[in-house]
């Protein structure tokens, strides 16, 4: 139950602020909304507004949705001229398919912007009442016969960046070399004041992260401590603030892409994917540590719906934009047999990223 609470709290906000992205784009350009629902199935509570939207909450807190005037199905945008017939004029301009292509993409890239910017607001907050840690990363120890003593590393050297990404803080180095998705980590150091370039190639060993869930550590055997043992941590005026955040939410972005892209090439570690079920775990864990740090893993859990939703994959966000990048290209809408093939080609390819994640979940719980 310590789990279950956490992890219900965090969906429906990350899901809540998704969907709301869809539907204020939706009301921006006068699409009827009919429903917004958090959760699917039977609906627990609801209660309508003036415009006649149904707002619910439903009893799997899982997801949620927007559904639109109109919408019967995932193809209504082939069958435009037969939909049109149904309703009168006045409803025919409530219709989501009668909008201007660039309308449409923004109502659907509506819900992964809107989960960009939640994480960039709790960044935001983060920086500016809580404060960011600036402290030099000194190494203080480099262990025999380790990585880093193969390839140079001493004590006293200043590390500046990690795979051309800048050190920023000492806590900032054990978080690169775990996204690093290369098997040499190139790092720069200062030492007595003269830049060195170092390539150390990391052990990765089976361990335990610091909540206690089995991981595949990447060592190079070094010890950190603070540049002449003073922690440099301080609060952020607005602008420096929202600069840190947007440098945090494209960090995590970008390194998510190269993750991805390795697990595909077969390089990366998959074993590391997880889905409902460990992220359930993970914000129970970070939940006993207090409200700073699980929000902090709201904001990189609300990045990663928001770019997972802008796959090319039919039946996400980002399928239905590459729809309308055909739509662009060709200047008409694919047919709905076509779009019937993709769905199903999605579909498949979700089914199968859920059941790995699935089995992640439960291997790393000791059910397999």
């Amino acid at each position: 139950m310590s789990f279950i609470l956490p992890f219900i709290i965090l969906i429906i906000v990350v899901v809540s602020i998704h969907e709301y992205g869809h539907y204020y784009f939706a009301k921006k350009y006068g699409v009827g909304v009919t429903d917004f629902s958090i959760g699917f199935g039977k609906e627990l509570f609801g209660w309508n507004d003036k415009s006649g939207t149904r707002w619910k909450i439903c009893w799997i807190p899982l997801g949620g949705y927007v559904k639109f005037f109109g919408d019967r199905n995932v193809f209504s945008q082939a069958d435009q001229e037969e939909l049109l017939k149904k309703y009168n004029k006045e409803d025919q301009e409530k219709l989501f398919v009668t909008k201007p292509l660039y309308q449409r993409s923004l109502i659907v890239a509506g819900g992964p912007i809107a989960n960009f910017v939640l994480a960039i607001f709790i960044f935001l907050f983060i920086y500016m009442f809580a404060g960011k840690d600036f402290t030099p990363a000194v190494i203080d120890e480099v262990q025999k016969d380790s990585p880093a003593e193969v390839a140079g590393m001493q004590k006293n050297d200043i590390i500046l960046e990690i795979d051309n990404n800048k050190v920023e803080s000492i806590l900032d180095v054990s978080k690169l070399i775990l996204m690093s998705t290369s098997d040499i980590v190139d790092f720069k150091i200062s030492r007595y004041d003269q830049e060195v370039l170092l390539e150390v190639k990391p052990k990765v060993v089976a361990g335990v992260d610091n909540l206690g869930n089995k991981i595949n550590k990447r060592i190079v055997g070094i010890k950190l401590s603070p540049y002449n043992n003073e922690i440099n941590h301080k609060k952020l005026g607005p602008a420096n603030a929202l600069i840190e955040s947007f440098k945090e939410v494209y960090f995590v972005t970008t390194s998510s892409l190269k993750y991805m892209g390795s697990m595909i090439t077969g390089s990366g570690d998959s074993s590391q994917l997880g889905g409902p079920i460990r992220i359930a775990k993970i914000s129970g864990q970070v939940a006993e540590f207090g409200i700073l740090p699980f929000i902090s893993m709201m904001a990189y859990i609300s990045i990663s719906l928001g770019l997972i939703n802008l796959f090319p994959i039919p039946l996400l966000d980002g399928g239905h934009l590459m729809f309308y990048a055909f739509e662009k290209v060709l200047g008409k809408p694919l047919s709905q047999k076509t779009q019937e093939g993709f769905f199903r080609i999605g579909m498949f390819l979700l089914l199968t990223l859920m059941f790995f994640a699935t089995f992640n979940d439960l291997k790393d719980l000791g059910l397999f």
